[in-house]
């Protein structure tokens, strides 16, 4: 058979081209991009960890450390000055003369029996208003994150709507309401107010800590037989210590260095601290020696409280940070 004779090739058909949607093709050099972003990133971090490493930056945080606790120490080192030392000048000049320092006035002080008093009268009322708050808080948060009862949701906006309110709108109406209840210039009475006006913030705290609890937990621990509050006391609790244990620093912080609601309420005869001080400022002076000692020693309170949970604090602003 001669060439002519052979049947030609069939032509080879294209293939129709598939489109590919824009959106589903990756552009060009994006993963590139991407990882030049991520490098620069991770060069950032390296950068700033590397910085605040560095001895410069310590020695800047140790001074501004220091710069902030100078009117601490300027406080205490006058609680121990005698009246004539004070008026001939600056508290700094007696670190050329420690010899000038003396405890003279705070045997003055704890020998006054209204100041005496007054500080066991600010315990007694620091004290039950923080328990008080932690307790019904606590209670509170669980109520709202994890039961289900009508008019949640619009309950919990009005408990976050009391945030806003201040403490000046209520100070008039309550004093009439406590007058007619027989509450007026009573310890009870100002454990109640602070109670009160310190409960919004620890439910909406509390609520929204104890919300990030893996449902799967709780669940579990019905499971096995508990009940609500068995689960409260078993699982809630522990998990949220460090989220309890910060709203209480706060809440006594609150308490022992509030004067307003102490100079309405209180008892005039036996006020706490702050009144008590404030009482003590004589017509024709500044009365620095009664006065420097009394307030270091309201000072020395609150610090105790936040170093003894000091760990605990951290650990709830970190787990709320990280949340």
């Amino acid at each position: 058979m001669s060439g002519s004779d052979r049947t030609p090739d069939p032509t080879p058909v294209a293939e129709p081209a598939v489109a590919i949607p824009a959106e589903a093709a990756p552009p060009a050099g994006s993963r590139t991009a991407g990882r030049r972003t991520a490098g620069r990133r991770t060069a950032g971090r390296a950068a700033y960890a590397k910085l605040a490493a560095s001895g410069l930056v310590r020695v800047f945080l140790v001074a501004a450390a220091l710069f902030w606790l100078l009117p601490t120490l300027g406080l205490l080192i006058s609680s121990f000055l005698s009246p004539t030392d004070l008026n001939k000048g600056g508290w700094w000049k007696v670190l050329s003369a420690p010899s000038r320092l003396t405890a003279g006035n705070y045997e003055r002080l704890l020998a006054n029996d209204t100041i005496t008093g007054s500080l066991l009268s600010t315990v007694a009322i620091a004290v039950p208003a923080t328990l008080l708050v932690l307790v019904l808080g606590a209670f509170a948060g669980y109520a709202f994150a994890w039961l289900e009862f009508p008019g949640r949701d619009w309950l919990f906006l009005v408990v976050v709507g009391l945030l806003v309110v201040p403490v000046q709108v209520a100070l008039i109406p309550v004093s009439e309401l406590f007058g007619y209840i027989g509450l007026f210039e009573t310890t009870a009475g100002v454990v109640l107010f602070h109670t009160a006006f310190g409960l919004p913030f620890a439910v909406f705290l509390l609520r929204n800590f104890f919300a990030e609890i893996p449902r799967e937990l709780l669940e579990a621990a019905r499971l096995d037989g508990a009940g609500e509050l068995r689960l409260f006391a078993r699982v809630v609790l522990p998990l949220g210590g460090p989220a309890i244990a910060s709203l209480g620093i706060f809440q006594f912080l609150w308490v022992w260095n509030d004067m307003l609601v102490a100079l309405v309420f209180a008892d005039s005869a036996n006020p706490p601290v702050t009144v008590a001080l404030q009482q003590q400022v004589r017509q024709f002076g500044n009365n620095i020696d009664v006065l420097a000692p009394g307030a270091f020693l309201s000072m020395v309170v609150p610090l105790v409280v936040f170093f003894a949970f000091q760990r605990q604090f951290v650990s709830g602003v970190m787990a709320g940070a990280i949340k």
